[in-house]
């Protein structure tokens, strides 16, 4: 006789499927393991995780911690150094030169900043808002130059501290 004809499953492996809300007699007929009323005894009636009914969240309970400066927080568009070798000797390096060279788009920036990686081989005449040290010394060591853009200065409309109607008569 085959071995594939006596093969079964062992012993507890395989375990029926409840039948709930099959009658009494099941053990889960009636209300189907769920009681009485309430929202868990609904269609649909989850309670989304972390919810602790009136009680105080756990969220709520504990201190904030730290603090966040993304408000502050300026992005540069960033370029590499061996990115600048699609220019010519010469050739003036600006945000406008680099986003017609599709190298910084320069949307919701504040600026344009050039990171030292890689060689440049050319000189070329760069202006924008920041360089790195190394990008810096690798530029004029190609016999170009670099000259910083200022940025753009925002803050508040007045000091804090000067009350409205203060800060209206003084730029009146």
């Amino acid at each position: 006789m085959s071995i594939l004809s006596r093969l079964s499953p062992s012993p507890g492996s395989k375990k029926a499927r409840r039948r709930i809300g099959r009658g009494i007699g099941s053990g889960f007929g009636k209300t189907a393991g769920k009681g009485h009323k309430g929202m868990k005894a609904r269609s649909g009636g989850t309670v989304r995780p972390r919810f602790e009914r009136g009680q105080t969240p756990l969220q709520r309970r504990l201190p904030k911690r730290g603090f966040n400066n993304a408000v502050f927080e300026k992005a540069f568009g960033l370029v590499q150094l061996h990115d600048l070798a699609r220019f010519s000797a010469g050739d003036e390096v600006t945000p406008e030169t680099l986003k017609a060279k599709g190298l910084s788009d320069g949307r919701g920036m504040a600026g344009v900043k050039i990171l030292g990686n890689g060689e440049l081989t050319v000189a070329l005449k760069v202006r924008v808002h920041k360089v790195t040290k190394g990008a810096k010394a690798l530029i004029e060591a190609a016999g170009g130059t670099v000259e910083l853009i200022p940025e753009a200065v925002t803050g508040p409309g007045r000091p804090k501290g000067v009350k409205r109607s203060a800060a209206a008569a003084k730029g009146a």
